[in-house]
């Protein structure tokens, strides 16, 4: 299966939050892939942990040169072999494969052609036969990248893969009110859909794609969570306030309850350093909270289940 991840502003956790959901899937025992698309910041290999890939690749053949054409083949990381996360140095007994394909170095953005989106779906083809989960990571905003992939996706070819997309934001107005206008706002998605559609262009049917959209809710303070137990009674007060004011602003906005895959509580860790976190993390080091991972793998296992998506 394919997942897009994507984001209308930088700093939502997309990256670090996908990582850690492909992490998890791999430890369930599943064959899994991230594909960094962000060609402008492709920085999920310092999220595995390999310093070589922390801004991306230099070999010439990562994502960004591949899908233009200056290079035919795609380096693949194995992030168990090559992180040097100590935890992850090891491929833990019935584990997947947890593979990492990464952008290059000083990539940018650049127009979709026809050559690039034949490039992408001969790709994504290729990852749905090697990997049970693959997540490609976009960039921000209404991006190229977007674009490419939305004209990929509707390609005759992947008509019988399933694809999904998932909309990151932090809990607060302002992400709402972002992540609901990448949507369906102007020249969002689903118009750029549209778009392509009225081109003669193969294209999503707007109201079969936004079933295929849900949304990812990150740095969530929940008011009942102990981990927030020693606020004063008034910011607790507070936080109930305005905690049901941003549910009733996303149920407004089309992007309440029913159409969020996962929430992701707010982490110590995850607001210092983006990383994996582990069970190492939560049990050996206690930095990390318990909370978070179970975050984590409620999403991982939400990814392609029939039911989370309103299917039979």
């Amino acid at each position: 299966m394919l997942l897009i991840a994507t984001s209308d502003k930088g700093g939502t956790g997309r990256s670090v939050t996908g990582c850690n959901v492909v992490y998890r899937r791999a430890l369930l025992g599943d064959n899994v892939c991230y594909v960094d698309f962000d060609f402008g910041s492709p920085t999920a290999g310092a999220v595995f942990g390999i310093s070589r890939l922390a801004r991306g690749t230099t070999s010439g053949h990562g994502t960004h040169s591949y899908l233009q054409g200056h290079s035919a083949v795609l380096e693949e990381c194995d992030v168990w072999g090559q992180s040097e996360v100590e935890s992850l140095r090891f491929k833990p007994p019935g584990s997947g494969r947890l593979v990492l394909i990464p952008g290059d170095v000083g990539g940018g953005e650049f127009a979709s052609t026809p050559e690039v989106v034949e490039r992408c779906v001969a790709l994504f083809l290729r990852l749905e036969e090697e990997f049970e989960i693959t997540v490609i990571d976009l960039s921000a905003g209404r991006s190229y990248a977007a674009e490419i992939v939305l004209q990929a996706t509707a390609a005759r070819l992947l008509s019988e893969h399933p694809c999904r997309w998932l909309v990151f934001h932090r809990w607060t107005h302002q992400h709402i009110v972002a992540a609901a206008g990448l949507v369906e706002g102007a020249q969002g998605l689903a118009d750029v859909a549209q778009q392509q559609a009225a081109s003669g262009q193969e294209a999503h049917v707007r109201e079969a794609f936004m079933r295929t959209v849900r949304y990812v809710r990150t740095a969530v303070v929940e008011p009942s969570s102990p981990d927030i137990e020693g606020l004063r009674p008034s910011q607790h007060a507070w936080l109930q306030k305005v905690n049901q004011s941003l549910k009733a602003l996303a149920t407004r906005r089309r992007i309440g309850e029913p159409h969020v895959l996962g929430t992701v509580p707010l982490d110590p860790v995850l607001q210092w350093q983006e990383q994996l976190i582990t069970d190492e993390d939560v049990w050996g080091r206690h930095i990390a909270n318990v909370s978070t991972v179970e975050a984590f793998e409620v999403l991982a296992k939400s990814l392609d289940d029939p039911h989370v998506w309103g299917q039979p």
